[in-house]
Parts: C-alpha cells; sequence; structure tokens
C-alpha cells in the first residue's frame, strides 16, 4: 500500500475513533484534552524537534514569511473574502478580517507534519508559527481595540498600552512560546538534546510520542457543526483555502529548486484551520461593549463560533488530502489551477443569481443567503 495513503488511513481512524466518543465526552472534559495538548504533548514535541535542527541565522526567514502570510491574507480578507456579504452586515466582516487571515498550526498542521514530514519540518513550522502568533496576539488584538474605540460610547479607563503589557505577559505564560524560547537558548549554547540526563530526554520523548493521536481524538471529539450558516462558511473557507494554494504556487515558482517536503510544507502550513485568539479579542471587546450599552456590537460572536467550528475539519480534510496526493501538490501548476477552481467554485451561485435576478428575486434572495453572496453594489462599509 501506498505510504502516504496508509499513512492517512491510520489518523482517520484515530479521527473517527473520536467522533464515536462525542456522545462520552463532555464540553469540560474536553477542555482540559485541549489543555493537556497544549501544555504537555505539544511543547514536548515541538521542544524535541527544535532540539534536532542546527541553529542558522537563514531559520529567521520562517517566522517573518509566516508575517507576511498573514498580511496579506488580511487584505484578501477585506477585499476577495468579506466582499460576500452585503453592507449592513458590518459586524460580520470585522469578524472575518479577525479570523480568517490567523493560523492555528498547533492543533491543525503540526500533527500532520511530523507524520507526514518529520521532526525536522515541525521544528520549521514552529519557528514560522511565532510571525503567525506576533500577529494574531498583537496586531490583530490592536485592530480589534481600533473598531472598539472607533465605535465605543464611553470611553475606557485601562489604556492599551497596559492591555499590551497583558498580552505579552500571556503570550509569555504560554507553554509553546516558553519551550521555543528555552529551546533557541539551548541551541544557542550548542546544546542538543542528547545534551540532557537521558531520564530527562527519555521523559520529553515520551511526552511527545502522545501527541499525534491525542490531538487527532480531540478533532475527532470536538467537531460539532452547526447547519444553519454552513453554506456561507463553506464557500468562505473554500475562498480562504484557494488565495493560499495561490501565494504557495507564486513561493514555488519563484523558488523552482526547493525539496518536495519543503514545497509540501509551504503549501500545507498555510492552510491551517483559524486561530482562537482572535475569536478571545472579540469576547473581550463584546464584554466591554455590554459594559458600555453599545447597541451596535463591532463583531458577530456567533458567527465567530460558527466559522471556529467549520475551520478545524476543513483544513484537517484539507491537509491530509494534501498528503496523500502529494507528487500532485508539489507541482506549482496544480496548486495554480487548484486554487483558482476553489475560488471559482465560491463564485458560482453570484453568477447564477445575476442571471436568475430579473425573473426569480425571491428565489435568488434565498439563495444568497445560504451561500453569502452579495449581488448588490458595494458600498461603504457601515460603523
Amino acid at each position: 500500500m501506498n505510504y502516504a495513503l496508509q499513512k492517512t488511513l491510520e489518523l482517520l481512524l484515530i479521527i473517527g475513533l473520536g467522533l464515536l466518543l462525542q456522545k462520552k465526552v463532555a464540553k469540560e472534559d474536553l477542555k482540559g484534552i485541549k489543555t493537556l495538548i497544549l501544555s504537555v504533548a505539544l511543547p514536548a514535541t515541538i521542544f524535541v524537534a527544535l532540539l534536532k535542527i542546527e541553529l542558522k541565522g537563514s531559520l529567521l526567514i520562517f517566522p517573518l514569511m509566516a508575517l507576511v502570510f498573514n498580511f496579506i491574507m488580511a487584505i484578501a480578507t477585506k477585499y476577495l473574502l468579506a466582499s460576500s456579504l452585503s453592507n449592513n452586515e458590518g459586524a460580520k466582516k470585522r469578524t472575518l478580517t479577525m479570523l480568517l487571515p490567523s493560523l492555528a498550526p498547533g492543533l491543525s498542521c503540526f500533527p500532520f507534519i511530523i507524520v507526514y514530514l518529520g521532526d525536522e519540518y515541525l521544528a520549521l513550522a514552529a519557528l514560522a508559527d511565532v510571525g503567525n502568533k506576533i500577529f494574531v496576539l498583537i496586531l490583530l488584538y490592536m485592530l480589534g481595540m481600533h473598531w472598539y474605540h472607533a465605535r465605543a460610547v464611553k470611553d475606557l479607563v485601562a489604556t492599551t498600552s497596559s492591555k499590551l503589557k497583558g498580552l505579552f505577559l500571556s503570550m509569555l505564560n504560554e507553554p509553546i512560546n516558553l519551550v521555543i524560547i528555552i529551546a533557541m537558548v539551548l541551541l544557542g549554547f550548542g546544546l542538543t538534546l542528547s545534551s540532557f540526563p537521558e531520564f530527562l530526554e527519555n521523559t520529553i520523548v515520551k511526552m511527545s510520542l502522545i501527541m499525534t493521536p491525542l490531538v487527532l481524538l480531540f478533532i475527532g471529539m470536538a467537531v460539532r457543526i452547526k447547519f444553519r450558516e454552513f453554506g456561507f462558511i463553506f464557500s468562505l473557507l473554500m475562498r480562504r483555502a484557494g488565495i493560499t494554494f495561490l501565494l504557495s504556487a507564486i513561493f514555488v515558482f519563484l523558488f523552482p529548486a526547493l525539496a518536495a517536503p519543503m514545497i509540501l510544507f509551504i503549501v500545507v502550513f498555510p492552510q491551517s484551520a483559524c486561530s482562537f485568539w482572535p475569536f478571545a479579542h472579540m469576547s473581550a471587546v463584546s464584554t466591554l461593549e455590554e459594559k458600555d450599552e453599545q447597541k451596535k456590537p463591532t463583531f458577530d460572536i456567533n458567527f465567530a463560533v460558527n466559522i471556529l467550528a467549520c475551520s478545524m475539519p476543513f483544513s484537517t480534510i484539507l491537509i491530509i488530502s494534501i498528503f496523500s496526493f502529494s507528487e500532485f501538490f508539489v507541482n506549482p501548476v496544480v496548486l495554480v489551477v487548484t486554487g483558482i477552481v476553489m475560488m471559482a467554485v465560491t463564485y458560482i451561485p453570484y453568477l447564477i443569481s445575476k442571471l436568475k435576478r430579473s425573473n426569480k428575486s425571491e428565489e435568488v434572495v434565498n439563495y444568497n443567503t445560504f451561500f453569502g453572496i452579495n449581488t448588490n453594489a458595494h458600498s461603504s462599509e457601515n460603523q
């Protein structure tokens, strides 16, 4: 059996087991499992992977690339993704701008990178995630607070700088970030995992081994999609993935000498699910607005929850598919075609609605509600 297909079936089997356990696992139990993943298993895995690489200044390109990707996706969200919403849905547009450019590779991408590409590329993914976290934790928070202040009914007593300080401290308190810092310091002094006492090395390695099955079980147990907005959200995620394929193709065209594993890494990392951190920022803004008695909220929290619920299974299926057919996805032409097709599919309902609008106006309204298509002329977004 093909190696990639064999690995895919193994991973899907574990996810399927998680699905079977859904009714036996409460939401509080899921929070505990997620804490175990993010505080023990994933940090241990990243620590082991980082201490296996040779520290070079050229590695700084990975967090920089991730940060550039975040910015490009933020612009694309404004002009290509959020454009599907009508002009009176400003809260949803702002919600998309916060969520869609963000990445959560820890739960949706890292487990598959380590299975298909190995420790070396997991280490590179962890470094790239540093750039993503700068964007998600700091820059998106600043954007959210900017929108809040621009629309606030009352002035805040707390300053933005004090809140940014709190964010920075919370970033340092996150185990994954601490592990990356400690590993980079150790590498700077020329230390590796084998430099540790044998009992400590074995303990860290054993903790890292539980990461992949634990994450896959979590994905299976946690996925609960609300179908009311599924069509619209699915079209948004399809369009997001299409844009990402095109960006990956551009990079591969610019550097044709890249090895196949590196191309796959460049393709799958930005296909990660949307991050939870922007949702945390939006929830904080929502709490402030409740105190301010703000009539028109800055963000649509329920819409954000549905996006997050759909994003992880969508990214998981997409990333597994990429690795399963890796011989195709290392070809930049295939990436371009895939990206164009995925984007085109999301615009087909718009074209159909334009054709039918004249004689089936009521039917078109219902069709657009499902697919999130805006057939009205665009004007400035409501504040």
